[in-house]
Formats: C-alpha cells, structure tokens, sequence
C-alpha cells in the first residue's frame, strides 16, 4: 500500500506536521482563510520551501528532482493551468472518451481551452491529473468553481476513483458537508498546528 509519512514538516505559519496518509483514503483539511492549507500542499509538492522530511513509501523528497517527485505526487490547484490552445493537447495521449460523470459532449477534447468557463476546467484538469496516475493526489478545493448540481456528481467519480486506483489523497475543504461526504479523515488548521476533528466515518 501506498504511504505518504510527514515529519515535522513546517511551512508558512505552520509547524512541526506529522501525518501519514495512506493508499484509498481521503484525508479532508480545513481551517480559516490564509491558514496555510494550500501552502502545505505546495510543499509537500515540492513547490515551496519547507523544513522536515516528505517521504513517499521509501523515496524521500529531497532524493529525487522536483518535476519527477510531482509526476507521483501531483498537485490540483483550484486555478488550473493551461498552456496549449487545445483541451486534447493536455492529455498525451488523448483518452477515449470523458467519465460522464463530468458532464462533457464526446467532443471535448476538439475545444478550445479559451472556451472553457472556470468550472469546466477545473472538472477537467482533475480527469488530467487521474489521467497521469500519481501515486498522490493533492487537491486544493476541488469542487471550488462547480454548480451545486455538479459537485456530489464530481465528488462521486473522485471517490470512486481514488479507491480504484489507491490513491493518497490530501483534499483541503472548506464545506463542512463536503467533508462528511467524503473524508475518512478529517483535520483542521488551528494556528500553528493540525488537529484532529473527530465524527467523521
């Protein structure tokens, strides 16, 4: 099974992390705006400075480059990047066919990405990332741009998928009825620490 160990990992405002995370679980963060959820997940990505030790199963971060690290612990921000014209030029090789469960015509990969609204490209650059088979997914507010018709619908796939594929996954939250539905675990950011928030399944 897959294992992401944290060691007193400090970033930002927080300090001292220790947490491991394993293979087919989601592990719900939540805490106030600016509270460094997202800045965790850059570290732990290997995006930004950090002291402590990440470890992925027996490969340390520091051990391995930076754009390697993240082809097996990829990161999902809430503003995707795009950088070709064309949705099919982000997926090599181009997949057959889009989950309905996204909610795309068969001819998606034939758009322009100019022609994406924010939530459609967030829909799709988490099929991107599920796509590239990371051993970690890192998904900061992975619902944030979505119609309330089309979160439980995306959240569905997402769980469906992260057991399929026994991923690691860090999902920072903010609605609290999210994370009942989804998270195995749950901590929030309390100053400078994480804490364990208990009554999730």
């Amino acid at each position: 099974m897959t294992t992401l160990t944290l060691e007193q990992v400090s970033a930002g405002a927080l300090e001292g992390v220790n947490l491991e995370l394993r293979g087919g679980e989601i592990v719900c963060l939540s805490g106030p705006s600016g509270s460094g959820k997202s800045r965790l997940l850059r570290a732990i990505a290997d995006l930004d400075p950090h002291e402590g030790a990440v470890q992925l199963d027996d490969t340390p971060q520091g051990s391995v480059p930076g754009h390697l690290w993240r082809q097996q612990v990829m990161m999902v921000p809430v503003d995707s990047q795009w950088w070709s014209e064309q949705v099919g030029e982000h997926f090599q090789p181009p997949p057959v066919g889009v989950p309905d469960a996204l909610g795309f015509p068969a001819d998606v990969m034939a758009w322009p990405v100019s022609r994406l609204s924010s939530g459609e490209r967030q829909r799709l650059a988490l099929f991107r990332a599920l796509v590239r088979q990371p051993k970690v997914l890192l998904l900061d507010e992975p619902t944030a741009n979505l119609d309330e018709a089309l979160i439980e619908q995306v959240e569905a796939w997402l769980k469906a998928e992260i057991r399929r594929q026994n991923l690691v996954v860090l999902w920072v939250a903010h609605d609290s009825a999210q994370i009942q539905r989804v998270a195995d675990r749950h901590y929030r950011l309390a100053g400078s620490q994480l804490e364990a928030v208990h009554g999730n399944h």
